[in-house]
């Protein structure tokens, strides 16, 4: 017997509907791909900060007195 909590209430899941075990499907997955996306982002900030950086460094050198932004 598997069960699943939700809500702190514990259900069989074989009494589950199979409208209940399809949204449950459902919910797992895109928890799954929440965290994928997750993970995924914080490769690309990641990589962001690396190209910025690297930019920065190839960047010709300003006199004093002038700046540059960058957003």
């Amino acid at each position: 017997m598997t069960t699943i909590t939700i809500d702190n209430h514990n259900y069989d899941l074989d009494s589950l509907s199979d409208d209940a075990r399809a949204q449950l499907t459902s919910l797992q997955f895109v928890d799954t791909e929440l965290a994928r996306m997750q993970a995924q982002t914080a490769v690309l900030q990641t990589a962001r900060m690396a190209y910025a950086k690297a930019l920065q460094a190839a960047l010709p050198v300003l006199p004093v007195g002038d700046t540059m932004k960058f957003n």
